[in-house]
């Protein structure tokens, strides 16, 4: 399989069950008598370095950052009315958290948007509030890394997004 995937030490780039993280480095290693090279990534957030076999980076998930048309069209998503399915929570929550970890901005959206409360509505339980925001951190760090802004803001324009319409 020919390797499309190619980023540089300084690139953001997504894998889906970590988020945004920065390419800090490629490098070379031996591992199991093979020269292997490797995308070392880096995810602030976690405290964590991930390393990637380059030759396996596109199997992994592992993604460039959306494009501004692709995070517009996810913050569409989040204008949309909230699809609740009348199954389980369990079962909700398993698909939820399939569509946070599939890194997919769109997904991710949904879960927002789905999860999101107002004050006029009943309060989430707890486990509702954690899947909500992981997903609402998930889409947020990307939004940042797309648009050059920190997180905070991020969040914020995510909220309004979802307030405003709700308001609406």
């Amino acid at each position: 399989m020919a390797d499309n995937f190619m980023c540089n030490p300084g690139d953001f780039v997504v894998y889906p069950t970590h988020g945004v993280g920065k390419v800090v480095a490629i490098e070379t290693q031996e591992i199991a008598g093979c020269e292997m090279q490797l995308f070392v990534i880096s995810f602030d957030r976690d405290r964590m370095t991930l390393r990637v076999p380059v030759t396996k980076a596109e199997v992994s998930g592992l993604r460039r950052l959306s494009t501004r048309k692709v995070m517009e069209s996810a913050l569409t998503t989040l204008k949309g009315r909230a699809r609740t399915k009348r199954t389980m929570w369990s079962r909700r929550a398993q698909e939820y958290e399939a569509k946070i970890n599939s890194g997919n901005p769109q997904f991710i959206a949904e879960v927002v948007r789905d999860l999101h409360r107002n004050d006029s509505q009943p309060e989430q339980s707890f486990s509702e509030r954690q899947i909500y925001e992981s997903a609402l951190e998930r889409l947020a760090l990307e939004v940042a890394a797309v648009e050059k802004i920190d997180k905070d803001k991020a969040e914020e324009k995510l909220e309004q997004i979802l307030t405003r319409d709700s308001a609406a």
